[in-house]
């Protein structure tokens, strides 16, 4: 088994924990009963009522799908797909020792085969006289004088499902249809007794193919009872199949934009350079240095200066040095003659004076030489 689906079993698993409710989901019947036949305890339902007095409907929910980041579906609530079922004559599932089963191996001779017709023919009167228990017991003689025929074994199932046993009807018309694959008695039997267990799609499978081989107004009504609640399951898998499908595009998408993002990041990045000291010459390129800033969301310090100004050439040496103790701020430095048109937009006045920058816009400002203070600035912003 594929890890993925592993993992996908263990939440599962834990949501059951959470929740033993879930186990009452028709969907979730076939492990259900898997869990019993081992003799596990299966708490009540409480997501049952009454309907009209005679009726019982269950609605059951499909559980919340585990570990499912809020980045894959895009902050939205998972959406419970809900189905509503007439489980009126669902069974609790039979957990008793399987029953005796034949020896396929043995020599069937004709004396055997006269034997096991005879028990079955006492079985048909027991089974009329409502005596089934007996009808079992010969029936059981017979499958033992004659393994090898599937009707002694069809008919033994159909005495089960009368008993309301699914199970063992269960493991009788598996082995009436190993030996015919085309036992309509097989897949009645089978099917009568997956309705029972409320396997409603198993069951509209089986009495389908009963029907085809061998039509009797019994399965036709069970048809009618089974084939409502298997098309409400399948149209339930169909809209829950929709939006995981709907959900695996948002997922595929939002990577999609999280590698572009990422592209775009180290394309910002890749301007930017780390521990040094960004020679900016015009307003345009100032503009594009700070929008780089932004997407790497990194703090910028626009730095105003002229070869002229002897302040300026004492602090620039100290700018220089910081850069290199704070990599990650983006040190920006523009002649105010050079890039008088930047000096204009950040309306600056005297030099040298230092703008402070994040996420484009202007959270602070220092003007004058002193390291110290600027220093100090830095490390305020810094974080």
């Amino acid at each position: 088994m594929e890890a993925k689906k592993i993992e996908e079993l263990k939440s599962f698993v834990e949501q059951c924990k959470l929740n033993p409710s879930l186990l009452h989901t028709p969907s979730f019947a076939f492990f259900k009963n898997y869990l019993q036949s081992l003799g596990a305890k299966i708490p009540p339902s409480v997501k049952s009522e009454k309907d009209d007095g005679n009726h019982q409907k269950e609605k059951t929910f499909e559980s919340k799908k585990p570990n499912v980041s809020t980045d894959d579906i895009l902050n939205e609530d998972i959406i419970e797909s809900d189905v509503e079922l007439d489980n009126s004559d669902v069974v609790d599932p039979d957990n008793d020792p399987p029953q005796k089963m034949g020896d396929s191996s043995v020599e069937v001779t004709e004396e055997n085969q006269e034997a096991a017709q005879l028990s079955k023919a006492k079985a048909m009167d027991a089974i009329s006289e409502g005596k089934l228990n007996e009808a079992i017991d010969l029936l059981t003689e017979a499958i033992s004088l004659n393994p090898k025929s599937a009707i002694f074994y069809a008919n033994r199932a159909s005495v089960f499902v009368k008993m309301k046993k699914p199970n063992a009807a269960i493991r009788d018309a598996n082995a009436a249809l190993q030996i015919n694959a085309d036992s309509a008695k097989g897949y009645k039997a089978r099917g009568m007794a997956r309705a029972m267990l409320g396997l409603w799609e198993d069951a509209a499978r089986d009495l389908h193919v009963a029907s085809n081989l061998d039509f009797d107004e019994e399965i036709n009504v069970m048809l009618k009872k089974v084939e409502p609640n298997a098309n409400k399951i399948e149209e339930h898998r169909r809209k829950y199949e929709r939006v995981r499908k709907e959900r695996e595009l948002k997922r595929i998408d939002l990577e999609r934009q999280k590698r572009q993002s990422k592209s775009k990041d180290a394309e910002a990045a890749a301007v930017l350079k780390d521990g040094e000291i960004i020679g900016i010459h015009s307003a345009s390129e100032l503009k594009v240095k700070l929008k780089a800033a932004t997407k790497t969301s990194r703090l910028a310090i626009i730095y105003f200066t002229a070869t002229w100004c002897g302040p300026c050439r004492y602090i620039s040496p100290v700018y220089t040095s910081l850069a290199g103790k704070y990599p990650k701020i983006v040190f920006l430095k523009l002649d105010v003659d050079e890039a008088s048109d930047a000096a204009a937009e950040w309306n600056v006045s005297s030099i040298p004076s230092f703008f402070f920058v994040k996420n484009g816009k202007e959270v602070d400002k220092f003007v004058g030489a002193d390291k110290d203070s600027l220093e100090k600035k830095i490390a305020q912003h810094a974080g």
